[in-house]
């Protein structure tokens, strides 16, 4: 519930990318200490116990960060197919209006951009097609701008003519 608060159309892409890489570094530690553990049958592997006991604690948090981090991309995943936010879902089911739901799927452009593919996971801010549109809301300085530029454009088509 707590993500539909601080996450919004400015930072999905960047909490996405954060799910994504915290969730490759937990699942590759766990294949590192799997192998480690599971292929380590000769003699030589004796390790101290400090470092046994550091191991197994490690595991124990790699397999905690592995499991939220699988939730909150499904979590994530979920809203962006329904476009129903986490604290908005849970109203709904609360009262029984899931299927009252008009919400669209949030277009990918939506979250990573329009710079293509290749930017999707670099930890760089999007660029949108429509920025208002995506963030919902126009400040003042933008709207003063734009209306500044249809000006200009409005007196240098008609000084053309």
């Amino acid at each position: 519930p707590w993500m539909n608060n601080c996450v919004g159309a400015a930072n999905l892409k960047h909490f996405i990318l954060f799910l994504l890489y915290t969730w490759t570094c937990a699942a590759y530690s766990l294949v590192i200490f799997g192998w480690n553990y599971f292929f380590c049958a000769d003699d030589d592997c004796t390790f101290h116990v400090l470092v046994i006991h550091l191991v197994r604690a490690m595991t124990f948090l790699c397999i905690g960060a592995f499991l939220f981090t699988s939730s909150m991309l499904m979590n994530v995943t979920y809203g962006l197919m329904t476009g129903i936010g986490t604290i908005d879902r849970l109203k709904k089911k609360a009262t029984n209006t899931m299927s009252q739901s008009d919400e669209e799927p949030i277009a990918l452009k939506d979250v990573f951009g329009i710079a293509g593919y290749h930017t999707w996971l670099l930890p760089i801010d999007p660029v949108f097609e429509d920025y208002d549109r995506v963030m919902g809301f126009s400040t003042p300085q933008r709207l003063v701008r734009e209306q500044q530029f249809m000006e200009q454009a409005a007196e240098n088509g008609q000084g053309g003519r």
